[in-house]
C-alpha cells in the first residue's frame, strides 16, 4: 500500500512539474511575442557626418615598431632555446639523482622567470605601440574633422579609408 501511495504521489508531482514547465514555456513565448513584433527604426545619419575607416591589420603589418618588436622577440626566444639546450646538457651530465633533480628544478625556475620577463616586456611594448597607433588615428581624425572612425573589417560599404595616411604618419 505504501509503495502504490508513493508512486501515486510521485506521478502527481511529475505531472505538476510538467504542467509548470509547459506553463513557463508558454509564458516565455508570450513575453517574446511583443519583442518580435517591435521593429526598430533606423535613424538616418545627419548630413555632413564624416566617417573614416582604417585597416588595422595593414597598419600593424607595415608598422616599423611592430616589425622591430617581432625581431627582438624572436632573438630573445632563440636565446631561451639556447639556454634550454645548455640546461638539458648540464642535467644529463649529472650522475647523482638528487643533484640532477635539484639542477632540473633550478633550471626550470630560471626558464620560467626568463620566459615571464620576455612576455611582460613584449606585452608592455605592444601596449605602447597600440597606444601610439590609437593616438595617431585620433589625431588624424580630429585634423580631418571625422566624426567617427571604424575598423575596415566592420564596414561593408562607405567611409573614407585613411589607412595609408596613418601608415605614412607612423613611419
Amino acid at each position: 500500500m505504501k509503495t502504490s501511495k508513493f508512486l501515486l504521489v510521485s506521478a502527481m508531482a511529475i505531472a505538476l512539474s510538467l504542467n509548470n514547465f509547459a506553463m513557463a514555456k508558454e509564458t516565455a513565448k508570450a513575453q517574446e511575442a511583443p519583442k518580435a513584433q517591435k521593429v526598430q527604426k533606423i535613424q538616418k545619419v545627419p548630413a555632413g557626418f564624416n566617417v573614416a575607416v582604417v585597416d588595422i591589420v595593414r597598419i600593424v603589418e607595415s608598422s616599423p615598431e611592430i616589425n622591430s618588436l617581432r625581431t627582438e622577440r624572436k632573438n630573445k626566444l632563440n636565446e631561451l632555446v639556447a639556454f634550454v639546450e645548455k640546461a638539458r646538457a648540464d642535467v644529463e651530465k649529472e650522475t647523482n639523482s638528487a643533484k640532477k633533480k635539484a639542477l632540473e628544478d633550478k633550471y626550470n625556475k630560471e626558464l620560467n622567470e626568463r620566459k615571464d620577463a620576455i612576455d611582460k616586456d613584449y606585452s608592455k611594448k605592444l601596449l605602447n605601440i597600440d597606444k601610439n597607433i590609437t593616438t595617431v588615428i585620433k589625431s588624424k581624425s580630429k585634423k580631418a574633422n571625422y566624426d567617427l572612425v571604424l575598423t575596415k573589417n566592420s564596414v561593408i560599404d562607405g567611409g573614407t579609408d585613411i589607412t595609408s595616411e596613418i601608415i605614412k604618419e607612423l613611419k
